[in-house]
């Protein structure tokens, strides 16, 4: 009696098999690679009003401390935007340069409601500078540009969901580097977001808290956490103090309660 099927069909069922078995491991690789905030979000390059703000000049070239535009840090939970008025503490001393820079900081700092038109009007006959002479009558006046004042619509880059809790002033008071978040921001014309900022990326830093700890005068010296801390493999880096206590010791401290538990985080 003849077969029903040929004998190398006998082999169907253990090549669906490992099909099966191949497509369900690309399938976790291709989930474990693309469904994570290292792919999404590393990169993330909003477009901001107007011309921007420029961190590669301003922090970089003019080497303004990040704390004087984002003030408080490391005595707030949060980092907080710079209002108008801190950009102004700067500009009011000088002209900005450039018709088109002028024009794009007037816009986009100041107009809104109910002085719009007569500044609006000064930009419209190329009056840049008549226009930014305006904002500075209204502001030695005392006067708001609109009843709301003014404010700039920035786009937020580095966002914590809300049931997650990030101290900025812990973190900063531990000696974390804002590079060690925030990447090279002197180096940014644009700023993007240079951390995936997840929670195994947070968790990986909790347990192994001493390759991101800079010595606490150091914590905006971008330039040198870079360049001179975690360019040098951790054996051979001058042995620092942070708050009184080595580096071996501030670790130490911390790993005697480790902050990798629900409740350090998450509300």
């Amino acid at each position: 009696m003849s077969a029903l099927f040929p004998r190398w069909m006998n082999v169907l069922p253990t090549l669906g098999a490992m099909a099966a078995m191949g497509g369900g491991v690309l399938t976790v690789g291709g989930v474990w690679y693309y469904f994570t905030p290292k792919f999404w979000e590393v990169g993330y390059m909003p477009v901001q009003p107007g011309s921007g703000f420029n961190h590669q000049i301003h922090a970089g070239k003019l080497g303004i401390d990040c704390r004087y535009c984002h003030s408080h840090i490391d005595e707030s939970k949060h980092a907080n935007i710079p209002s108008v008025h801190t950009c102004y503490g700067c500009h009011q001393a000088t002209k900005l340069q450039g018709v088109e820079e002028k024009t794009a900081f007037v816009r986009d700092a100041y107009l809104a409601g109910e002085r719009y038109d007569e500044i609006q009007g000064l930009l419209d006959a190329g009056d840049a500078a008549g226009a930014e002479a305006k904002i500075r009558e209204y502001e030695v006046a005392g006067l708001p540009v609109s009843e709301h004042g003014a404010s700039i619509a920035w786009r937020q880059i580095h966002v914590i969901p809300d049931y997650a809790n990030f101290p900025h002033s812990v973190h900063l008071s531990a000696g974390v580097s804002c590079y060690s978040c925030h990447g090279q921001i002197k180096g940014m014309p644009v700023v993007y977001q240079a951390q995936p900022l997840s929670m195994g990326w947070c968790l990986d830093c909790h347990r192994d808290p001493g390759k991101n700890l800079v010595p606490p005068d150091r914590i905006t010296d971008l330039i040198w956490v870079e360049n001179e801390w975690f360019a040098v493999p951790p054996e051979e880096r001058v042995d620092e103090e942070h708050g009184g206590l080595t580096p071996e010791q501030l670790v130490e401290s911390l790993r005697r309660n480790p902050p990798d538990y629900c409740g350090a985080c998450h509300y």
